[in-house]
């Protein structure tokens, strides 16, 4: 596989893991100093994160994360990319609850898997505050 097919296959294990409560395989999609940024505060630390996502999705308020539409920008020499996609978050009624953008820094681990070093979720009609916009061409 290619390394933009590997992050893209990160990508959908993060929505499939939080969706299916697997809490502990999905903080491993992130690295030990990891920054997950969301709702204007930054949870530093792989254990932060899982914590933080354990609240916010017990099995009662789970649905479906549906990602799409990577750009995907991989720097083979340094083992990093910066990837932009946009997100829908479906309940399960059915009823469309958030749509944004994930903009990420991912890093090469020694195992070959790509992980998250920081993840801002980036709200419809917000600004990021940790990561830049996505490129233009």
């Amino acid at each position: 596989m290619t390394a933009e097919e590997d992050i893209r296959r990160t990508l959908a294990r993060y929505c499939m893991l939080c969706d299916d409560g697997r809490f502990d395989e999905w903080a491993q999609l992130f690295t030990q100093d990891t920054r997950f940024h969301v709702m204007g505060a930054t949870h530093e630390g792989r254990a932060a994160a899982q914590a933080f996502i354990e609240r916010g999705q017990p099995p009662e308020r789970r649905g479906k994360h549906l990602g799409h539409g990577a750009i995907i920008q991989v720097d083979e020499a340094a083992g990093t990319a910066r990837c932009w996609s946009d997100y829908v978050f479906v309940d399960r009624a059915g009823t469309v609850t958030s749509t944004g953008r994930y903009h990420d820094e991912l890093v090469r681990g020694n195992d070959g898997a790509w992980r998250f070093g920081l993840r801002e979720i980036v709200f419809a009609g917000q600004d990021p505050q940790l990561t830049p916009v996505p490129p233009s061409s």
